[in-house]
């Protein structure tokens, strides 16, 4: 991979809902020197390209924004794919795999082609599946693919768990782990509020709602993105801006530990398979797996997500 902490080009593939919310989230921030937006239909691409630039007098700072094609991977840092078909009516969860499966493997075909030696990051769903897709087509060493994965989940989490007790979502140290999916699940047994455990603050608290509310807390976690579609048709706005929280790790060298979907080899007792679990984020992708203590629940759910990720990869 190429060297230089100033090298902040970064190419997105997919200019549909999700990756235009992740453009103006960069551009907004003002971290990213130079983004490139590709998408199958070119004047889209340009049109969003366009309508970014014409802001650009209000941004924070001055980046270059244009349409362009693969040939612009070969010197970005990291490339952003959003791109993938969504669920048709009447259509299974598996042709949808199988039809994004095939969209994953042309594209990735097509940045190889470029040459690029950076990072992968996608979005498109089943993430975790195409994140796997992604890393076997690509040949980069599987740290530098990784998925989005659970950071919208554990967001979400963050923010309801910050609302019922009444305290700064910063504070709030929980984590949704296993299939970005229906399959998900969340480690309280290692949450906490600020330094304190969640055994000890329920302890402390003595309210005998608490975890009936915790469980209803996560099913609203689980479920979000059903009541988002079932209103507005889509959601956007805040993977966008997980996508730009990930990039900013990558580019400023953080060794932010973030939810991630990343190869497991070994860890949490699964291998071979993409899943979403706290990560190290570097310059170089993920460092490191962390591996939580799960108890005895915990485990046999994360195993059974797994289970379920490798019925619906296509072989």
């Amino acid at each position: 991979m190429k060297d230089g902490e100033s090298m902040r080009k970064i190419v997105l593939v997919g200019c549909g809902s999700v990756g235009t919310a992740y453009a103006y989230s960069l551009v907004n921030q003002g971290f990213v020197t130079e983004l490139v937006l590709i998408d199958a239909n070119k004047e889209k691409a340009e049109g969003e390209a366009m309508d970014l630039v014409h802001g650009m007098a209000f941004a924070s700072t001055n980046m270059r924004v244009y349409a362009g094609d693969y040939s612009d991977c070969k010197d970005a840092r990291i490339v952003v794919i959003t791109a993938g078909a969504n669920q048709k009516p009447g259509e299974t969860r598996l042709q949808l795999v199988e039809r994004n499966t095939r969209i994953m493997q042309s594209i990735i075909q097509n940045i190889k082609k470029s040459g690029f030696d950076g990072i992968i990051v996608l979005a498109s769903n089943p993430v975790d599946v195409l994140s796997y897709v992604a890393y076997k087509e690509s040949g980069l060493p599987a740290s530098r693919v990784i998925g989005s994965g659970t950071t919208l989940d554990s967001a979400r989490f963050r923010v309801l768990l910050g609302e019922y007790f009444e305290v700064d979502p910063h504070n709030v140290h929980a984590v949704i782990v296993g299939e970005h999916g229906d399959s998900q699940l969340p480690v309280f047994s290692q949450a906490s509020v600020g330094v304190e455990s969640f055994d000890n603050l329920l302890e402390r608290r003595n309210n005998e709602k608490d975890k009936e509310n915790l469980t209803k807390i996560f099913g609203s976690v689980r479920d979000a993105a059903y009541e988002i579609i079932n209103r507005k048709g889509v959601t956007n706005f805040g993977i966008g801006m997980c996508l730009t929280r990930i990039t900013k790790a990558i580019l400023n060298n953080e060794h932010s530990i973030l939810p991630v979907s990343c190869l497991l080899n070994g860890e949490y007792g699964q291998e071979d398979i993409y899943m979403s679990v706290p990560a190290v984020v570097t310059r170089e992708g993920v460092k490191e797996v962390i591996e939580l203590k799960l108890n005895d629940n915990e485990q046999e759910l994360f195993n059974k997500s797994a289970d379920i990720l490798r019925e619906i990869r296509v072989k």
